[in-house]
């Protein structure tokens, strides 16, 4: 039986793999990528490596954990199930072997305490034309920046919320693409009062600080233009973009009337944010928090005796703090506490994170921009105007029954890229919103297995 199972590999997941290692605990570290490091630290496919942010920090991870016996890495391991049974470890299903390839080795874990740092998954919100070619998540940028070296256009827009898209710009003028513009859709008002309360509490963040700099100052030297309060609201051209439609946004994210201008563009960056990979977690029976992030206590322990989390699946934080947290939860998991240094300089970080929420949350007022023909269930093609016939014919204000009878969140990626998005439009068109919040995140099985894979992970039948 494994001690402590660490799922994902990123600064999260590496920090607790060690801070187990460091407590005694036998650890298995599983990822889905065929390297370690997550998407902070995501590594070419071939070529040097990139200038990757605190190099040298996963470079001591890395070396600690891959010359330690007492740590198993295994790569290309898709976790699809963690089931438990009361008094009993939990059964965690892996498939070893590459995600849409045959003959995947399939393997059952039961540890004795399990950690989850599968850290999160960008959120973009629909608007019109937002499914044509060119248009990219700003993750989706920056990872082919970073592990193709492609930059996703020649005339690029970046757009959406929060201090990602900075690095986004960058890696795209480092590789030689003209930024026209960078868009947040928050207003100086907001981001000030979301940065300046408290100064003396950024004394522990100041690294960040110096960062973000860097990024202003290759922003600046480029020329790039940085705007508050405006976005993105519709994206135009036939066979790929050739142009966006940008508006003026009120403290709500409401498109201003008047302020509607077109850009020539290749290609559009957008994101607002990220959403908890929370699948695993809530398939074990652990809360969420009404903004969907895994609820943990002081020590990084889930609602579920022997599950703990840490980084992005908790909140959204950045590197820091998933690193604090990972620490606290694998001494945690090996039946170590945290020492006073540890939670301090977690709180610390947690500190910043509200920051981040306060200064960079979506605002309602983005629907203001949807209209009835944008597509918003990108698999199903379910557009916004049919969600809400569906509530006005059914009055529903479930999202199960809102996703049979209108099929979104039924594709492939079963909610991840519209859940919210969804759950949001239903705010707005039925008073008092949905009854059962967050459950587009539920998906007991959390990645696309075939169902020979899932009969051949079973116990055989006693006769």
């Amino acid at each position: 039986m494994t001690d402590v199972l660490v799922v994902g590999a990123g600064p999260a997941g590496l920090a607790a793999a060690l801070a187990a290692r460091q407590a005694g605990a036998g650890v298995v570290l599983l990822d889905a990528s065929d390297q370690i490091g997550g998407q902070y630290w995501r590594q070419p496919f071939a070529g040097p490596a990139p200038d990757l942010p605190d190099r040298a920090r996963f470079i001591a991870l890395r070396r600690a954990l891959a010359g330690d016996p007492g740590c198993d890495i295994v790569t290309g391991a898709q976790v699809w199930s963690v089931a438990h049974r009361d008094g009993a470890p939990p059964a965690v299903h892996v498939l070893v072997g590459p995600a849409d390839g045959a003959g995947r080795t399939a393997r059952v874990l039961h540890p004795r305490a399990l950690v989850l740092a599968t850290g999160a998954h960008e959120r973009t919100l629909p608007f019109p034309g937002w499914d044509r070619p060119g248009v990219y998540t700003a993750g989706a940028a920056q990872a082919m920046a970073k592990g193709e070296r492609i930059a996703v256009g020649r005339r690029v827009l970046v757009a959406g919320a929060g201090p990602f898209l900075l690095p986004v710009a960058a890696s795209l003028l480092h590789l030689g693409a003209r930024v026209v513009g960078v868009l947040e859709a928050g207003r100086w008002a907001r981001l000030a009062r979301g940065w300046s309360a408290r100064p003396w509490e950024l004394l522990s963040a100041r690294g960040k600080a110096g960062e973000l700099a860097g990024y202003a100052r290759e922003l600046a030297r480029h020329r790039v233009p940085y705007r508050t309060g405006s976005a993105v609201v519709a994206a135009h051209g036939t066979d790929r973009v050739t142009a966006v439609t940008v508006a003026r946004l009120d403290r709500d994210w409401a498109p201003r009337p008047g302020t509607a201008r077109r850009i020539a563009v290749d290609a559009v960056c957008v994101s607002q944010g990220f959403s908890p990979r929370t699948e695993l977690g809530l398939a074990s029976g652990c809360a969420a928090d009404p903004d969907g992030a895994l609820v943990v206590d002081s020590a990084q322990r889930t609602t579920v005796p022997g599950v703990y989390a840490a980084g992005e699946v908790t909140g959204i934080g950045g590197a820091d703090l998933a690193l604090a947290e990972g620490a606290v939860a694998g001494r945690g998991a090996a039946g170590v506490a945290a020492t006073g240094t540890q939670l301090r300089h977690r709180d610390d970080q947690r500190r910043f994170a509200a920051r981040l929420a306060a200064a960079h949350g979506i605002r309602p007022g983005w629907t203001g921009w949807v209209t009835d023909d944008t597509i918003v269930c990108r698999c199903e093609d379910v557009t916004a105007g049919e969600l809400r016939d569906a509530l006005a014919a059914t009055g529903t204000r479930g999202l199960r029954s809102l996703k049979l009878t209108s099929r979104a969140g039924l594709g492939s990626c079963q909610g991840r890229m519209c859940g919210r998005s969804v759950e949001d439009l239903m705010r707005c068109a039925v008073p008092g919103g949905p009854l059962d919040p967050g459950r587009t995140a539920a998906r007991p099985i959390a990645v696309p297995v075939r169902l020979g894979e899932i009969a051949g992970s079973l116990p055989p039948i006693e006769r």
